[in-house]
């Protein structure tokens, strides 16, 4: 369906894109992942020519577009792109702003147009909305809008550039279930997101972009639980993983916390479960640790497994062994107690560990 072969793109002081191979097929939902600043929404670009690439080619069913001798309009009448803002008219009503690409664009008549812009509205649950400007709707609701308007156009392929990226935590969802239900359609579609849940779910390739173009691709099985490259197991190992370390004895344990707090809310992992990874954490480390030694050597590990559903604490320090179930603390002691906690306490020996010590919990939580 669409091919690129050796695309580059430069901009004045940098090069987002140095070589880019890739076929997408009909059919495939292909979410795009990486680091900030790797390419990802200059691919998009590039590949309904709104960034001509520097060189190389774009392939759309057989036909350079990139050569200068194809019609870019009829182009992009294929390709729909759903952009961060919702790029809606303010002074058209919503059925307004669906039908007039479709009646100066794709040449149907008003009621045509009326028609199958009804069935979308329908589609994504906002038919009550037709009359309505965009100032009426929340962001959640205009991001659908634009949604209805990309499909009304019959495209092949729908390209998105972080369609949720420009909304409130609690509208994220309603924009992803369209997404998903135009997934289950069969639309063949890009996604450039940083919702690695949603990626993983909704997309049956996944791009990971790094070091100017497709550093790894693969099933999101592969990419997600399996990846094969440095860049690529590093990034998906952040994911999934919080790592501090402590050297310092004005450390501020408050900023630690707070991105605690940001990781449960990523991961959808209740308040209740970091609570009890903060409670082990002070006890451990702030009021025991912390307090045998004047040069602190400390490394934390907080990791999520979703395929167990638990949280790990892992804590590794240097200097004398610090027994846990010796604490005063009776919440600590009485989280220890629980059937659905781990505690493994040992002095480590293997000489390749400069951590003489580790202490990891494990939390799990009865269903």
């Amino acid at each position: 369906m669409i091919e690129l072969r050796h695309v580059r793109k430069e901009f004045d002081d940098v090069t987002p894109l140095a070589d880019v191979n890739v076929t997408i097929h009909s059919g495939d939902v292909i979410s795009v992942i990486g680091p900030s600043g790797t390419g990802k929404s200059t691919l998009l670009r590039c590949i309904n020519m709104l960034e001509p690439p520097t060189s190389g080619e774009i392939i759309v069913d057989g036909q350079v577009i990139n050569d200068g001798t194809c019609d870019l309009n009829e182009i992009r009448k294929k390709m729909g792109m759903v952009f961060q803002s919702f790029n809606l008219f303010g002074h058209l009503t919503i059925i307004e702003n669906i039908m007039n690409p479709q009646i100066t664009l794709l040449g149907r008549s008003r009621q045509e147009a009326y028609d199958k812009a009804m069935s979308l509205l329908n589609t994504v649950g906002l038919s009550s909305k037709a009359f309505n400007y965009p100032e009426d709707l929340s962001g959640g609701q205009q991001q659908r809008i634009a949604i209805a308007r990309t499909l009304a156009m019959d495209p092949d392929i729908i390209l998105f550039d972080e369609p949720t990226s420009a909304l409130d935590p609690g509208m994220i969802g309603e924009v992803q279930a369209v997404i998903r239900m135009l997934a289950k359609s069969g639309i063949t579609m890009m996604i450039v997101t940083h919702e690695m849940e949603f990626a993983r779910k909704v997309a049956n390739r996944v791009f990971f972009m790094d070091e100017g173009g497709i550093y790894e691709e693969g099933t999101p099985k592969e990419i997600f639980e399996h990846p094969k490259k440095p860049n690529t197991i590093k990034f998906i190992r952040r994911l999934t993983s919080l790592t501090y370390k402590i050297d310092t004895d004005d450390y501020d344990f408050t900023e630690c916390y707070d991105e605690l707090q940001q990781y449960a809310e990523k991961l959808l992992i209740e308040n209740e479960r970091i609570s009890d990874v903060q409670i082990a954490i002070e006890e451990i480390v702030v009021n025991n640790i912390m307090e045998s030694t004047d040069s602190p050597d400390v490394l934390i590990r907080v990791e999520y497994s979703e395929k167990l559903d638990t949280l790990t604490l892992s804590i590794r320090y240097k200097g004398s062994h610090i027994d846990p179930k010796e604490s005063d603390n009776e919440l600590f002691l009485e989280l220890l107690e629980e059937s659905t906690t781990e505690l493994l306490d040992r002095v480590v020996e293997t000489e390749n560990d400069i951590y003489n010590n580790l202490i990891q919990l494990t939390f799990k939580w009865e269903a």
